[in-house]
């Protein structure tokens, strides 16, 4: 298989919409990452790699993880071509659980939306993290505009902060940094991002 393969599929998969916003998420994501160059970092439903193949330098590694088998292989292809040396993938299918893994940090970059079972996939990423590891999500505010079978219409901070409470993370903050035309199903949206802490010594907000 050639990289150019991967060239043409990840121009369909990194539209350019696509791509804009991924950097707007990664610039938020970064401040979130201060100190953090002893750490490891998951993302989790990494897609192309788009948001956290920019953030490589902040962290000591990088494991994209995906359920579709096309986009870690773009994501596989891009490390190579950039030559990026602390980052890796793992094709995983997230309805079959979470492979035993470990991690300092989690991100989750708008991909709760797509998860049915919101209270379940946080259980599982408080699992994969250390003890004081840190949970870092982006995704969309609460959006009665947006109406689709497959997909949460964004979510409210009070019931999300409920729902990580839920699962054992302290210290929930989350703030809204982002408006935009279209970039949600077409529809104006506001993005926010979620920090939250596993551990008992965290201080509570």
């Amino acid at each position: 298989m050639e990289p150019n393969v991967f060239e043409e599929m990840a121009k369909r998969y990194d539209t350019e919409e696509r791509k804009e916003l991924a950097n707007i998420v990664a610039e938020e994501v970064r401040k979130e990452l201060q100190d953090s160059a002893s750490k490891t970092l998951i993302d989790y439903g990494s897609g192309t790699g788009l948001v956290s193949l920019e953030l490589t330098d902040k962290v000591k590694s990088v494991l994209l993880i995906d359920s579709s088998k096309q986009m870690v292989e773009v994501a596989k292809a891009k490390i190579t071509q950039r030559g990026i040396g602390n980052a890796n993938v793992l094709y995983s299918d997230f309805t079959q659980g979470t492979p035993e893994l470990k991690s300092d940090i989690v991100l989750m970059s708008l991909v709760l939306l797509h998860i049915p079972n919101t209270q379940q996939i946080l259980q599982e990423l408080y699992n994969i993290l250390n003890e004081g590891g840190k949970l870092i999500i982006v995704d969309f505010d609460k959006n009665e505009k947006i109406s689709h079978p497959k997909v949460h219409n964004g979510f409210d901070h009070e019931e999300l902060k409920e729902r990580l409470s839920e699962a054992g993370f302290t210290s929930t903050e989350i703030r809204t940094f982002y408006h935009g035309e279209g970039i949600f199903m077409k529809k104006d949206a506001s993005m926010f991002i979620a920090s939250s802490i596993k551990g008992e010594n965290a201080n509570r907000c």
